[in-house]
């Protein structure tokens, strides 16, 4: 058995209706002959897309041969007993060159019952922002099962949810039954729960290439819906240079901002769990038992959880999202 070390994983490329350029042109990530690119898959346990080791000894083998083989030494003990050979998180970027459709994704009770499967809690960073760019997350204002259906079904959906202006840095956490979409000219780091299941609300009445809508799920999104209105939908946190600082913690991920000038160490022993390293600017090398592991801007890394510490060393500074599970 080869001993775990450091994981990059060859980047899934998915182009989509709505996706744009910013794939290459900003993350300079090649996505070859498609016609745009909307999402990259960087690390995911998701059946029909379930990433493979890039580099090292373990080059070529997939996340679930690696879940089956190391089992909690990958992931940590107490992660292995709950999620078994299931890779707990996905994480994308996503680059929204036109608005995603309005949608809404199922707690893990109705998942389960409906599709055998997790929900998907999630949360975004934004990477970059056009001037203008939006989001939507939530309602505007309280809401029923009754009145969304009648601004649904009037042609008014818009106007009962919460449009906020967007700047890189922000973030946004998205527990399941809140309905949201990315708007048009938003680069994102998406960090989620291992699941693909969208309801479909809204699509701007889009057609595809073949002049086909793309199928809805007005009936299913009902009882997944969060109806409830809250003062507050983006994460507000204080941006702090050379700390690691605490954007998100919920029962599915733990995410922190590392936003260093220098070279730092990192001490994850007291931790049951693997980390996930996505880097968001700059780059770094993860240096552990004497070796080296550069990481750039647009990639990722997974560090198992066998390994407990690790240097992260750099000449020109870095900032990621650290997420583990606690």
């Amino acid at each position: 058995m080869s001993a775990l070390y450091p994981l990059k994983f060859k980047t899934i490329y998915k182009d989509k209706i709505w996706g744009g350029q910013k794939i290459s042109t900003y993350l300079h990530k090649d996505f070859g002959a498609l016609p745009n690119c909307g999402e990259t898959w960087e690390i995911s346990g998701v059946k029909s897309d379930v990433s493979v080791v890039a580099g090292g000894e373990l080059a070529g083998e997939s996340l679930a041969d690696l879940l089956e083989k190391f089992q909690g030494e990958l992931v940590g003990e107490k992660v292995y007993a709950h999620f078994g050979n299931i890779f707990p998180l996905l994480v994308k970027f996503i680059d929204a060159n036109d608005d995603l459709s309005v949608q809404v994704h199922p707690d893990d009770e109705l998942a389960k019952k409906r599709h055998n499967s997790f929900g998907k809690t999630e949360m975004w960073y934004v990477i970059e922002a056009d001037p203008g760019s939006t989001l939507i997350a939530g309602f505007n204002q309280e809401m029923t099962e009754q009145k969304y259906v009648d601004a649904l079904n009037s042609g008014h959906i818009m106007d009962i949810l919460n449009k906020e202006d967007v700047t890189a840095g922000d973030v946004y956490f998205l527990p399941a039954g809140r309905v949201h979409t990315i708007g048009k000219g938003l680069l994102i780091a998406e960090i989620q729960q291992t699941s693909d299941i969208t309801y479909r609300i809204y699509d701007f009445d889009r057609v595809d290439d073949k002049g086909n809508k793309r199928e809805l799920h007005t009936q299913e999104a009902l009882a997944a819906i969060d109806y409830k209105h809250y003062p507050e939908y983006k994460t507000n946190y204080q941006p702090k240079k050379d700390e690691t600082v605490k954007l998100v913690t919920c029962p599915y991920f733990t995410t922190n901002l590392l936003d260093f000038t220098h070279s730092t160490s990192k001490d994850y022993s007291a931790l049951d769990s693997f980390v996930i390293h996505v880097c968001v600017e700059g780059e770094y090398s993860v240096k552990y038992n004497d070796e080296v592991y550069p990481v750039k801007m647009g990639e990722c890394i997974l560090l198992p959880k066998s390994i407990d510490k690790v240097e992260l060393e750099t000449t020109g500074g870095f900032k990621i999202l650290e997420s583990y599970i606690k």
